[in-house]
């Protein structure tokens, strides 16, 4: 990643003035394009100015029959809000079929549409549903709005409000499910004593971790005890994996290095990704069960069979 200047501007007009005076400005919504471009080094802008301190730019609200959500609105604010699912409940299935939870958290309405990705979702629904983008100048039309692949009427020193959606009698959204990238995902184990003392260690040491290894996510074991500390770290960016079977972590409780979560209520207080809060917030859960024995993996390895049918078990 190139070196760049950060600008957090608390209005749009202070994030307008700077994206009209700052050579190479780029706004910065939930960055899940431009920051992954960004650490490749295929886009190096010298200035960013950051949307989150805006004021005025989240909410959702139904004024007469449109619905109205502001552009710095997460996903998932939009897929569980119930004023989205009583008016228009397609685009609370919409944003429910954005990415993983990670994704929804973190991204943002008015980035997606801004954007313009052709694999995105909410560009579909803004055409197919005849929204309205308004902006710190103007309201445009979806039609008129976008323009081509990752082409929009935006001007440079334009910045989306809001979004608005005309109630429809009845609206439907299906996409083919995108299949898995096949790229390697690195996740790094939250080490003992990072996480267990507040959530705010737990933000600290995931923040560390991220920064410094330039990993995908961060595992972490404990299960529903720790449904909270997950659901801080996911709505702050971080992308939490849940974790059953082998748990090193805990070794000095459990007083040994085994399996758990072999049964029922094993599970339920060892594994992240179990019904509740838990399963809606950990983007993903690493299952060891079948390990019965660390020292037995080379054997199953090696003979495909009896791995097999383990597995099966």
């Amino acid at each position: 990643m190139y070196a760049f200047t950060q600008h957090r501007p608390a209005t749009v007009r202070q994030a307008a003035s700077l994206l009209a005076k700052q050579e190479e400005a780029k706004l910065l919504a939930g960055g899940h394009t431009l920051i992954p471009t960004m650490k490749l080094r295929l886009a190096g802008p010298k200035h960013i100015v950051d949307l989150s301190k805006v004021e005025g730019l989240t909410g959702i609200e139904m004024k007469g029959r449109t619905l109205v959500i502001g552009a710095m609105t997460p996903h998932v604010e939009v897929a569980t809000s119930a004023v989205v699912k009583e008016n228009i409940p397609a685009l609370a299935d919409l944003a429910g079929k954005i990415g993983d939870p990670a994704v929804r958290h973190r991204g943002t309405i008015g980035g997606s549409i801004a954007n313009n990705d052709p694999n995105a979702d909410y560009p579909a629904g803004a055409l197919g549903l005849g929204a309205t983008i308004v902006t710190n100048k103007r309201r445009i039309g979806a039609d008129e709005f976008f323009k081509g692949m990752f082409e929009t009427a935006l001007e440079p020193d334009e910045i989306i409000v809001k979004v608005q959606f005309p109630k429809v009698n009845k609206a439907a959204y299906v996409k083919f499910p995108n299949p898995a990238s096949r790229y390697a995902l690195v996740v790094v184990d939250m080490p003992f004593q990072s996480y267990e003392e507040s959530k705010e260690q737990a933000f600290a040491s995931a923040s560390r971790i991220m920064r410094e290894t330039g990993c995908g996510a961060v595992k972490i074991e404990g299960g529903v005890p720790f449904a909270e500390t997950i659901a801080f770290l996911v709505a702050r960016g971080i992308p939490v994996m849940g974790h059953i079977g082998l748990t090193p972590q805990s070794i000095h409780t459990i007083g040994s290095f085994r399996s758990q979560g072999k049964d029922e209520a094993a599970r339920l207080s060892s594994s992240s990704n179990q019904p509740g809060p838990i399963e809606s917030d950990a983007g993903s859960c690493a299952d060891g069960r079948w390990l019965s024995r660390p020292t037995s993996w080379s054997r199953r390895r090696s003979n495909p069979a009896r791995a097999n049918r383990s597995l099966r078990r």
